[in-house]
């Protein structure tokens, strides 16, 4: 049976979404193969490994842990839910605050360049009038339009983000792949509670407490020897 769908950003056609379809659809858009190039960046981690302040596995687990508690994690979350909420003509607003609360010029770049390849591959592939904005507010808008359930959607995209991290400290440090692994199984609660958090809270609640990890951004920029792009 087909439905319409009424987004804030337009009338789409659909068929109804099963739970598996959400799955399916979040795992393509959270895949490393996804052309957004995650991969390229590290959120100040190569800094803090150059500076000795991530050494092992116990203390990538423990810097990651952080931002996902106290850093960028949350703030995601709120931004994504407000997108996956506002309507069409807020997106520009909520993208303002999102590039003001970047703090330092390669995390802007970092969430501005990754949120405009998502919403590029979103339009080309599946056709929704997703605009260019910050990463998380892409993501929200985009499961809005594909009617995606909002908890299932901060979840993996917090589970996205760890797992990104961590794959830049098996890179950096460098850590094995099992231990890589045994890292991202642990941020599993993390995520969760992170996500919960979050989506009970406003654009009124922005704001972090990361500051070892907002100094490494902003260090990383001036790095004489890098891999990463932030």
């Amino acid at each position: 049976m087909v439905m319409i769908i009424a987004t804030r950003m337009a009338l789409i056609t659909a068929t109804p979404m099963t739970d598996s379809d959400a799955i399916l659809t979040l795992t393509q858009w959270f895949s490393p193969s996804f052309p957004i190039g995650a991969f390229s960046y590290s959120h100040g981690l190569e800094t803090a490994i150059a500076e000795g302040h991530v050494t092992d596995a116990k203390t990538a687990e423990a810097w990651i842990t952080g931002i996902l508690q106290h850093g960028a994690g949350p703030n995601d979350v709120i931004l994504l839910a407000a997108a996956y909420a506002a309507e069409a003509d807020e997106l520009a607003e909520l993208d303002a605050l999102a590039r003001a609360l970047a703090p330092a010029k390669e995390r802007l770049l970092e969430t501005v360049q990754q949120g405009s390849a998502f919403a590029r591959a979103v339009r080309d592939v599946w056709g929704h009038a997703v605009p260019d904005m910050a990463l998380p507010l892409a993501v929200g808008a985009s499961a809005a339009a594909h009617d995606l359930p909002l908890a299932l959607t901060a979840e993996t995209y917090l589970h996205s983000f760890g797992t990104s991290l961590t794959s830049a400290a098996v890179r950096a440090v460098p850590l094995g792949q099992t231990e890589g692994q045994v890292i991202v199984r642990n941020l599993k609660p993390v995520v969760q509670a992170t996500a919960t958090s979050g989506l009970s809270r406003s654009v009124d609640d922005l704001g972090s407490a990361s500051f070892a990890a907002d100094i490494s951004a902003m260090r990383h920029e001036t790095q004489y020897s890098r891999m990463f792009r932030s």
